[in-house]
């Protein structure tokens, strides 16, 4: 099937995107759409192959070890996802299907249980699913590395009309919270002011001078608790 999506006309800029976008949504398509695109992955790899001696490839080949993408945190190997999982998770996902999943959480305790997939997140190096349990209406977020089976069911369900996956992010659903926020007050140093003036904490955040000897700023802030 991957044959007939081939694209012999690829330039190499379009065939430098595809294997770009290959590297990033690998964790984050359904599998079945991924196979689907794999005729144009593999025809950009040919596109850029060696044997490809025009200055465009050379060039081409030359921007894919110019590009990376560099951790915040201590870096870390991803937890390993049984792929069979991957797939019936992406394609209930997909097709908004129950899942019927084993899963085993932090304190090693086995559940068996039918659930709502809501979307996927990659955070760092793990991935996690946004989810309902069958009877319950709050979200929980399941990491697929420690989903031991999965199986998308032929029974659809209609999206909850309250969930917004960018709106569960930024209340910081990912990040242990209940969507409350904060206002923080703080005093920093210059070095850290100027970071902080650079990449701010929130949109109403504000810097000026500190008072008195000390130096440094004061920074106001309204954050997410998390």
């Amino acid at each position: 099937a991957s044959q007939g999506l081939s694209l012999p006309g690829l330039t190499e800029q379009e065939s430098l995107l595809m294997l770009l976008a290959e590297q990033n949504l690998r964790q984050q398509l359904p599998v079945s759409l991924m196979k689907a695109m794999q005729g144009f992955f593999d025809q950009a790899r040919r596109n850029l192959s060696p044997c490809q001696t025009s200055t465009n490839a050379t060039r081409a080949r030359e921007w894919i070890s110019k590009v990376r993408v560099v951790s915040t945190t201590l870096p870390m190997i991803a937890p390993k996802i049984n792929p069979d999982v991957f797939e019936q998770v992406s394609l209930a996902l997909y097709n908004n299907c129950w899942l019927d999943i084993t899963y085993i959480n932090a304190q090693s305790k086995r559940t068996k249980a039918k659930v709502m997939p809501l979307g996927l997140a990659q955070q760092g190096v793990r991935l996690f699913m946004p989810c309902r349990f069958e009877g319950y209406d709050d979200t929980r977020n399941l990491a697929l590395h420690r989903i031991q089976a999965a199986k998308s069911s032929t029974l659809s369900f209609q999206r909850p009309a309250d969930f917004d996956l960018q709106t569960y992010d930024d209340n910081g659903r990912f990040a242990f919270g209940n969507g409350g926020q904060i206002s923080i007050h703080l005093w920093v140093k210059d070095e850290l002011a100027l970071l902080l003036k650079e990449s701010p904490l929130s949109a109403n955040q504000t810097m000026a001078p500190a008072l008195g000897q000390q130096g440094g700023f004061e920074l106001k802030a309204t954050l997410t608790d998390s």
